[in-house]
C-alpha cells in the first residue's frame, strides 16, 4: 500500500456538496492499495502512519507522532498514487488493486487507525471528492508498506 501524508491544521472532504469528513490538526492521508497488497500491508502502513514523528515537540523539533499529539486523520482513497509515468504522457494505473480489493483495504486501513485510538474521518471510495486542507509546515511524507 502507498500513502501520502500531509500534516494539516485542518482538512475536509466533500462529495456532492455534503461534507463527509472533517478534521482539525492531524494528517490528511491519501491512500492507495496496490496489486498484491493484503490486510497485513494495511496493518503495517497504519502502524507506521500512527507512529511517524512529524509533529513538533516543545523544542520545535519534529519528534512527536499522531498518537503522541492526539491529532486526527482524514483518510481519502487515491488510486492515482499508483501512477506509472515512466513512458508517454498519460499515466498508467494498472498496478493499483482492483476496485473491490482496493476498497476493502482502504476500509481496513482506516479501521486500523481507529483501533489504535486515532479519531479518523473518511472520504468515499471511488467518489468524485473535493478535498481541502491547510497544510501545516508544509510537511508531506510518502510511505509504502
Amino acid at each position: 500500500m502507498r500513502a501520502l501524508l500531509q500534516r494539516v491544521s485542518e482538512a475536509r472532504v466533500v462529495v456532492d456538496g455534503e461534507t463527509l469528513g472533517e478534521i482539525g490538526p492531524g494528517l490528511l492521508i491519501l491512500v492507495c492499495a496496490m496489486q498484491g497488497d493484503m490486510r497485513a500491508n494495511a496493518d503495517t502502513l497504519s502502524a507506521k502512519v500512527a507512529k511517524c514523528r512529524i509533529f513538533k515537540d516543545d523544542a520545535g523539533k519534529m519528534n512527536r507522532s499522531l498518537l503522541d499529539t492526539g491529532g486526527a486523520a482524514l483518510v481519502v482513497s487515491q488510486f492515482t498514487l499508483a501512477a506509472d509515468t515512466r513512458s508517454g504522457n498519460r499515466p498508467g494505473f494498472s498496478s493499483a488493486a482492483r476496485p473491490e480489493e482496493g476498497e476493502a483495504l482502504y476500509e481496513h486501513f482506516a479501521q486500523r487507525l481507529r483501533d489504535l485510538g486515532i479519531t479518523t474521518a473518511q472520504g468515499r471510495f471511488g467518489a468524485d471528492m473535493k478535498v481541502s486542507l491547510t497544510n501545516d509546515g508544509p510537511v508531506t511524507i510518502w510511505m509504502e508498506a
